[in-house]
């Protein structure tokens, strides 16, 4: 039985793209993974090396090698935005094609006053803000009213942070329902997230694992719903299982953080049954890329290096592992946003041809066609073709 694995590194890119100005002033001075080695020296990554990864660009510390074990190349992103649904929806075949709002000056009085008279109270907050730092602001104030704390961030999405003693999970819940519910045509924001909590102002706030993610689904014709439809199961990993619709997926995992997510690819991997496992590694991004961390994403890739030794060694003879990257976030520039960039590709398998150029990719569109030959189902969506493998 032939099996992808798709591992996406969230933010991850290699070298802006030409249309970077368009969205923002330091993206076209972005290269997230060769400005992260150069800020550190440089990068000592031997299993991301052995696959090529020094052949995508100039990566201080990882070299070019002719030899290389996988298949690569890098791939621009078609799509207008620059944000994880974004990407991980065109690597399923789906381009969007007029970029999802965003509300760096909070949401219209009008969504506000709508959405507080659906839910029965008041809100606090409506600005863009990290989620540490919108604790530390309104914890307390929430703490003492009851209102739900809502807020965004430079990516498109909609956020609910409650504390779980004020407001019980189940009620935070139905307020995501209703705020996704609310939240269409052009206020159609990517995702509403609960954001759970708790503690106190004296010992400080946690955000707990509980946090639930409702996604705008994408439109039907898509790489999932194709698997589906013919008969092939999809296993998610990480926030993918947050970035499309529950029913495309026979099984989901949210894990939420590297080594979780690295322990449960290698047991999909072991042990699994879906022919297509679906995962993303969000570390580089969450929390170092958006916070301007270049020595915390270097330690990540190379933890994240040192378990892809596990993972390639437990492949099977009708395997194929596909990493890539959704968008990137360059830790080095004065910006904490996504920036856009070509993201990377590496392919590697028993049956995979090393040292083979993929060359650059026009869309990130090709990943779909190349997850659908390798396991034999029809597909017609955007892109040239499957890589030739």
């Amino acid at each position: 039985m032939n099996r992808v694995i798709l591992i996406v590194l969230d933010g991850c890119g290699v070298g802006a793209m030409p249309d970077a100005a368009r969205y923002g002033a330091d993206d076209p001075q972005s290269a997230t993974l060769p400005h992260v080695a150069e800020a550190m020296g440089k990068l000592t990554l031997p299993t991301l090396e052995a696959l090529g990864l020094g052949n995508i660009a100039t990566i201080a510390g990882v070299a070019p090698l002719e030899t290389a074990r996988g298949a690569w190349g890098k791939a621009a992103v078609l799509s207008k935005g620059k944000d994880s649904v974004t990407g991980h929806w065109e690597m399923m075949g789906v381009v969007t094609k007029t970029p999802a709002p965003t509300y760096p000056l909070g949401f219209p009085p009008d969504v506000i006053a709508a959405f507080e008279a659906a839910i029965g109270r008041r809100t606090i907050g409506n600005v863009a803000a990290s989620g540490t730092e919108i604790l530390t602001r309104l914890g307390a104030e929430h703490v003492r009213t009851g209102y739900p704390i809502v807020y965004t961030s430079a990516d498109s999405v909609f956020q609910i942070a409650a504390h779980e003693e004020v407001i019980p999970i189940d009620a935070l819940y139905e307020m995501c329902l209703t705020a996704r519910r609310m939240l269409t045509g052009p206020h159609g924001v990517q995702r509403v997230i609960a954001r759970p909590f708790v503690g106190d102002a004296q010992r400080g706030w946690t955000r707990t694992e509980r946090r639930r993610d409702y996604p705008l689904a994408p439109p039907d014709h898509n790489l999932l719903r194709a698997l589906q439809t013919q008969g092939v199961a999809a296993h998610a990993i990480g926030v993918v299982a947050d970035l499309f619709p529950a029913s495309l997926f026979a099984r989901r995992e949210r894990t939420q953080s590297n080594p979780a997510h690295l322990k449960a690819i290698l047991r999909a991997i072991q042990e699994g049954e879906e022919p297509f496992v679906f995962a993303n590694c969000e570390d580089f991004d969450m929390l170092y890329g958006h916070r301007n961390d270049p020595a915390g994403f270097a330690r990540a890739l190379a933890e994240f290096d040192a378990a892809l030794i596990g993972i390639w060694s437990a492949l099977k003879p009708g395997d194929l592992c596909l990493l890539t990257a959704d968008h990137g976030n360059d830790p080095t520039t004065p910006s904490t946003d996504h920036s856009r960039e070509y993201v990377p590709l590496l392919i590697f398998g028993a049956n995979v041809r090393g040292g083979m150029d993929l060359g650059t990719r026009a869309t990130l569109g090709d990943v779909a066609h190349t997850v659908a030959e390798w396991l034999g189902v029809t597909w017609d969506g955007v892109g040239s073709g499957a890589f030739a493998l």
